[in-house]
């Protein structure tokens, strides 16, 4: 076996000795491209990874800090429902006022010391519409803001800030890394997605938000990567904090194929409510945007009117995380029920219209167990034989809920199971939330994410790019070859450019196809064989072509079927005149500019989105 090696060694050097100096150089270009590529693809998983580590350790260092500044300013531990039933009257009004005043100062004051919006805080904007980089200081300021406002019995989820910190300190790993705009995207996302699965232990869940809400995709190029930081931060929250499932529920059994006809019900009722359950929460924020007060007191207000609901329904403050606990477990009666999701929903738009930073993830989860919960109770006191638990009802009520107001019915379906852990809700979890999503979609066409992108711009962004066309960002007089072009003539171009396509033309310029780098590679070792091979004995399809007039619409569609980085522009027409090569760099550094300098928000949206981040 030895004395085989030794030969094919020898003979490999003989080869290397014989081939011309140009042949060398070519060879060591092949061989770095094959290297480059197949380590790129370990390179991004590599720092998806170490996104996700860090997003699940700043989950578990908010969690912490959370805790204590809640024991600094209320003098008591545990849940938030527990903290202020034990609060005396005056501190329950007290409380959540002087909280929303120093958040909506912290607001304040940040707002003043990052002025600059050259980046942005929302995470969304930032994947979608911006360079893939978030605001330090401005985030950090909503983080701490959000820190007050929650600690102190504002009626949202702990769940917004968390992914915010995941989110920055992506956007610290790509800026430090100095990579391209889509880079940055891809890594950004890997925070937001590793906060969401660290926030609710849900891995798959997480991933599949980004990638079907954010990102509008669930191709392997990006979902793998989103993946791979999800799973590294549960396993990290899981080692720092254990790993119990985020609601522990009875036993859930479908007893027969009738039942399911319930579940459809409900998410028919569930798509009915669900955009009302939105239109009032973007009332409230034009509510409290007409008062023109400064955002401190906006806050303060808001804080103030939870504060008056929680001197009798102390469950209303937090995220409602302890009041859907119960509901799981059928701890409530369905008239207290009642009243509670009233005043939760007024104490959610006052903490959510004033401008408090925080998510409205969790309360969202809220509104879908009470209603399953008192559907459940309904369908029990009509009385049509067996039916599933009130309780059954509330945990499938849960995903069609969420299904419906963001419609994203795949990540709804998963993000339940994750956090429950029971298979067995599988079958009427999915039905519920395909019939609730295409209910609401039928009502209300936009999700409770899509304002956010909205106010960013993402209208403007949308009709500017449907002008554009591939002849106006395009290289003119791409580098070619004639279809007669010798082998030698071939290898300087590549040893020269670094792209992996030369293309092929006639006499006209007419485009041929290309030659891939790849494919020179077997010549490489008989020089007198290479002197025989012309292009076209080389000629292949090569990458896709795109028409100067096409859309950039077009030209986002054929990359994704294209691994390349540049694509081959031609002529309109019967004749495909070679004009030039459309880089994928130069498509995403458009993408992101497509706001420019001049374009900003309306003075009134500016103000109304001072203390929003991306609104998880």
């Amino acid at each position: 076996m030895s004395a085989d090696k030794t030969r094919e060694r020898r003979k490999w050097l003989n080869q290397w000795r014989g081939m011309p100096r140009i042949f060398r150089f070519l060879f060591f270009r092949v061989r770095l491209a094959e290297l480059y590529r197949a380590a790129e693809r370990y390179r991004i998983l590599f720092w998806a990874g170490v996104v996700g580590i860090l997003g699940g350790l700043s989950s578990v260092l908010f969690r912490k800090m959370l805790g204590f500044l809640s024991f600094g300013l209320t003098g008591s531990t545990g849940g938030m429902v527990e903290i202020f039933s034990g609060l005396c009257p005056w501190q329950r009004l007290v409380t959540p006022a002087l909280g929303g005043i120093v958040a909506g100062l912290i607001l304040y004051f940040g707002g003043k010391l990052t002025s600059s919006r050259k980046n942005t805080t929302d995470y969304m904007e930032a994947v979608v519409l911006g360079e893939g980089s978030l605001s330090f200081r401005s985030s950090m300021t909503k983080i701490f803001s959000s820190m007050f406002s929650i600690a102190t019995g504002a009626s949202i989820g702990r769940e917004g800030p968390m992914v915010q910190l995941a989110a920055l300190l992506a956007s610290l790993v790509g800026r430090t890394r100095r990579w391209s705009i889509a880079r940055r995207r891809l890594i950004l996302a890997c925070g937001a997605a590793a906060g969401i699965a660290s926030a609710y232990n849900a891995p798959i869940a997480g991933a599949l938000f980004v990638a079907e809400i954010v990102l509008g995709s669930i191709a392997m190029e990006t979902l793998g990567p989103l993946l791979f930081s999800t799973v590294l931060a549960t396993q990290t929250v899981h080692f720092l904090i254990g790993d119990s499932p985020l609601y522990v529920i009875p036993p859930f059994h479908l007893n027969s194929g009738v039942e399911l006809f319930d579940y459809l019900a409900l998410g028919v009722l569930s798509g009915l409510i669900a955009p009302w359950f939105l239109r009032i929460l973007r009332g409230s924020e034009k509510l409290f945007g007409q008062t023109r007060l400064p955002v401190y007191l906006r806050t303060g207000l808001g804080g103030l009117l939870v504060g008056v609901i929680a001197l009798y329904y102390p469950q209303v403050c937090g995220n409602g995380y302890s009041v859907v606990t119960g509901i799981l477990q059928e701890q409530w009666l369905w008239a207290s029920l009642a009243a509670v999701v009233g005043f939760k929903l007024v104490a959610t738009c006052a903490s959510f219209g004033s401008g408090a930073v925080g998510g409205v993830f969790t309360p969202t989860l809220f509104m879908g167990a009470s209603l399953g919960y008192l559907f459940g109770h309904i369908h029990q006191a009509i009385g049509f034989g067996p039916m599933p638990s009130p309780g059954a009802f509330a945990l499938t009520g849960m995903g069609m809920f969420l299904a419906a107001t963001t419609h994203a019915p795949l990540m709804a379906i998963l993000m339940i199971f994750e956090m429950t852990l029971d298979y067995q809700l599988i079958l009427p979890l999915m039905l519920g939330c395909v019939v609730a999503y295409f209910t609401a979609h039928g009502i209300e066409s936009r999700s409770i994410y899509s304002g956010s992108l909205e106010r960013k711009g993402a209208g403007y962004f949308a009709r500017r790019l449907s002008e554009l066309r591939a002849g106006e960002l395009m290289k003119p007089d791409p580098a070619r070859v004639r279809e007669n072009a010798c082998f030698g003539e071939i290898a300087r171009h590549f040893i020269t450019h670094t792209f992996r396509y030369l293309y092929i033309v006639d006499e006209h310029d007419t485009y041929l196809g290309a030659v891939c780098l790849e494919d020179v590679k077997e010549y490489l070792g008989t020089a007198s064989l290479a002197h025989l091979v012309i292009a076209r004995d080389l000629l292949g399809p090569g990458p896709p072509v795109i028409t100067a007039s096409a859309s950039l619409d077009e030209a986002l569609e054929k990359f994704t079927r294209h691994s390349g980085e540049r694509l081959p522009v031609v002529a309109d027409g019967p004749t495909p005149r070679l004009l030039g090569s459309l880089a994928k760099t130069d498509l995403l550094l458009t993408l992101a500019g497509q706001l420019p300098t001049g374009h900003r928000q309306p003075a009134a949206e500016t103000q109304r989105d001072q203390g929003r981040g991306s609104d998880f």
